[in-house]
């Protein structure tokens, strides 16, 4: 019993978060730009030449008269996908995703570049965080801790961080993510004030860092103050475990075994003394069902772990919605319209799980993403049939389809 409510409360990773951000961190592989370059409707929107749907609010009334409006910012769910735009279409439908041609006019464009920053620090303040300088270091806002308080309580706006995030790298600034999730990771695990969000922090902020060494320090850093310990499944577990799991293991399947060879070649030369064939027939055919019921109890076994496996996944990719905070709970918004923040964290979480990535089901003899020694088979085997799935050459309207199957 003990055992059975240890392994719910420990945290579980989404097979779909993980391939969304894949994609994501690798310029999403056999992505079109379905739309006409001369739209530019992003662009036009942070040029304030047109207002951002279904609102019709300009991006300067946006910032000027939103700022500081935390009621606004909180209940407004339409606004998000227009400031932070990302390649990917959100279920707010009126705001188009990203082109590669938009983006780099955007990164151009020293107006739109103004305003974007001023966009972000304004999220800042609501979030309570402020960015102290040019290179995106941030520290606590005045207001941090009536603030803190909100966003530990409103998981909604983890979504928001993850677009956010996702979002400065498309338009240039990759640098300012790893001082935030560096903040947010000090403030969850070390100072406590935020508790509810590192389940997001480590299974999204971090993720969404393109360079793999930044990453790594990330995770170094959150495994040091992780607690409990044992349940840090975003690394690889540690070797005296591993090893003494194994040892522990080894010696018990030998045995038994070598016990039942030697009982069936004993067994096997009895009938050769009995007069009676008839009799000798019937013991074999009887130590045969014994054996074929042996090798089924232990098939029942190998499928009953197979489908905990299996199960453990499929409950992690049900219980994440795109962002966790608590044991792959933490995003399952019951207000559908939080959703519209970021829709690849509902139906395109779909995502990691390449070299630098692996799948742990709630165990940790599994390796998970960026560890140093992804050599596990397991780890190995999802990251083909992950790879052949995106990389193959199929469409993001394909991955949608079998998203939804």
């Amino acid at each position: 019993g003990g055992d059975g409510t240890d392994l719910t409360a420990k945290p579980k990773r989404s097979f779909y978060a993980a391939r969304d951000l894949y994609k994501y961190r690798h310029q999403y592989p056999n992505f079109k730009d379905l739309r006409y370059q001369n739209d530019l409707c992003n662009l036009r929107f942070y040029k304030n030449k047109i207002p951002f749907k279904p609102d019709g609010v300009y991006i300067e009334e946006v910032l000027n008269k939103w700022k500081g409006d935390y009621e606004k910012l909180e209940h407004n769910h339409t606004y998000i996908q227009w400031l932070f735009p990302l390649r990917e279409q959100g279920l707010n439908f009126y705001a188009k995703e990203l082109t590669t041609y938009e983006i780099e006019e955007f990164k151009k464009t020293k107006e739109a570049i103004r305003r974007f920053l001023l966009a972000y620090k304004m999220m800042l303040e609501f979030f309570g965080i402020k960015l102290i300088d040019k290179t995106g270091n941030v520290a606590r806002a005045t207001n941090w801790q009536e603030r803190f308080q909100h966003l530990n309580e409103s998981q909604h706006n983890y979504l928001r961080i993850t677009r956010i995030l996702k979002s400065l790298g498309e338009l240039g600034y990759e640098s300012f993510k790893s001082p935030l999730v560096k903040f947010i990771l000090q403030e969850a695990l070390v100072e406590d004030t935020i508790p509810n969000i590192k389940q997001s922090a480590l299974e999204y902020f971090v993720y969404t860092i393109r360079d793999r060494r930044e990453r790594r320090k990330l995770l170094r850093f959150a495994q040091q103050h992780y607690t409990p310990s044992e349940h840090f499944i975003w690394g690889p577990p540690r070797r005296q475990k591993s090893e003494g799991s194994k040892t522990n293991k080894k010696p018990a399947s030998p045995v038994s075994i070598h016990g039942s060879y030697i009982s069936k070649h004993k067994k096997s030369k009895e009938p050769k003394n009995t007069s009676a064939s008839g009799s000798s027939a019937g013991k074999t055919t009887e130590e045969r069902k014994v054996e074929l019921t042996k090798n089924r109890e232990e098939n029942d076994q190998d499928e009953q772990e197979m489908n905990c496996d299996a199960l453990k996944e499929n409950s992690s990719e049900k219980n994440s919605d795109t962002d966790t905070s608590q044991p792959s709970k933490s995003e399952d918004i019951p207000d559908t319209s939080d959703r519209k923040e970021d829709a690849s964290h509902s139906k395109k979480d779909d995502e990691n799980l390449n070299n630098d990535c692996g799948n742990h089901l709630g165990t940790t003899e599994k390796y998970l993403c960026d560890t140093e020694n992804p050599s596990h088979n397991t780890s190995v085997d999802l990251q083909d049939n992950l790879d052949k799935d995106m990389l193959s050459g199929g469409t993001t309207t394909k991955t949608k389809d079998e998203l939804k199957s």
